[in-house]
């Protein structure tokens, strides 16, 4: 059955808005983390629902090459809108996305949260979660575009670019923040406040890629 031009155009916008919207959710998933604590995430919570989302929003090609893989037929992803209607929806969502989301109000809700951690700060509660929160936002953009990168174009895409986030992770971010943690520890030596909490958590940031090999080979 030949699909109506409107219904093909419709989902040829779908196709070109996913990485706009993917922009969206990264955007949403650092006010779900903030939400959350800043330097933490709930199992299974806002933070972790956002992220799954952009990763699917950037894989959404690969992941219905999958669902055609399975005999499910789907109309082409390639080719150009027809409908003046539906070209004026796509370009007026890029611009918004582009000028006014990435360019005028990430800054400012960034700038909001350095102002939650001034506050903070000021009633005696750790700044560290807004701080955290703010340069998530202002990396949103940035991040969309390293985990592009991460696209392996195969119909297990999705997956794959789940294993990239979790090898820059542990690779990455893990031993910078392991690295802040014994800054902190030391600070907090010198202030002769409680810093073995904080050497421990140094010391298990550089061993969650151990620790999650050990678990899979028992697991074995």
């Amino acid at each position: 059955m030949t699909l109506p031009q409107i219904i093909v155009d419709l989902m040829k916008l779908l196709f070109d808005l996913a990485v706009p919207a993917a922009i969206c959710t990264m955007v949403l998933a650092g006010i779900a983390l903030r939400r959350e604590g800043g330097v933490n995430f709930q199992a299974g919570g806002g933070f972790q629902k956002w992220m799954l989302w952009s990763v699917i929003f950037l894989t959404l090609p690969q992941l219905l090459s999958w669902l055609a893989a399975q005999g499910i037929v789907l109309p082409p992803q390639s080719g150009n809108i027809n409908s003046p209607w539906v070209l004026g929806v796509e370009t007026s969502f890029n611009n918004f996305v582009s000028e006014i989301l990435v360019a005028r109000l990430v800054p400012i809700l960034a700038a909001f949260f350095v102002l939650k951690a001034a506050l903070d700060a000021a009633q005696g509660q750790n700044p560290l979660g807004s701080i955290i929160t703010a340069i998530f936002l202002l990396a949103a953009s940035g991040t969309v575009q390293l985990m592009r990168t991460w696209n392996s174009g195969s119909e297990f895409a999705t997956s794959d670019m789940l294993d990239s986030i979790w090898n820059f992770l542990a690779g990455t971010i893990l031993p910078e923040a392991a690295g802040l943690a014994v800054v902190g520890a030391i600070l907090n030596y010198a202030r002769h406040r409680p810093f073995m909490p904080l050497v421990g958590s140094g010391l298990a940031f550089l061993s969650v890629s151990a620790v999650w090999k050990l678990v899979q080979a028992m697991a074995a």
